[in-house]
This record gives C-alpha cells, structure tokens and sequence, in this order.
C-alpha cells in the first residue's frame, strides 16, 4: 500500500521501495526511511499534497505525493 491510502493519525512501516530514482532512494535512506522503520502520518495537506510524516528520532519530513509513491508501507495501528 502507499502512504497516501492512510488518514491522518495512522503508524505505518516501510515495507519496501517501488523500482526507480536509486538517486532519491539513496535520499530517503539517508533521511532515516528504510525497510523496517515506522512513523507516523501527522497531516495530509487539503489539496493532498504534500503529507508530512514523524520519524521516530529524525522529526518530521515533508514528502511530495509522487515521491511518497516509491514506498511501500503496512499499517501498524491507528
């Protein structure tokens, strides 16, 4: 599933990346957001982009829709 399936308020897990940019894969990488980690989705903007998610020790990052596209995530909770 994609980040933006979710609503507000959900933790979910990177479950893997969509083949593409190994570029911006390197950057998500380096921004904490790897196979395994979990985070939050605090906000969706009303429009639906861009969505802002809480890394656990990293704070918060901002994605654009299409670059939240390339990672795969399951819902934990919420």
């Amino acid at each position: 599933m994609k980040i933006s399936e979710f609503e507000p308020g959900a933790r979910l897990r990177v479950t893997g990346f969509a083949v593409g940019d190994s570029g911006y894969r390197s950057k998500l990488l380096s921004l904490g957001i790897r196979k395994g980690a979990e985070f939050d989705l605090v906000r969706v903007a009303p429009l639906g982009d861009p969505l802002e998610i809480k890394l656990g020790v990293g704070g918060n990052v901002s994605l654009r829709r299409s670059e939240s596209e390339v990672i795969d995530v399951e819902k934990v909770y919420g």
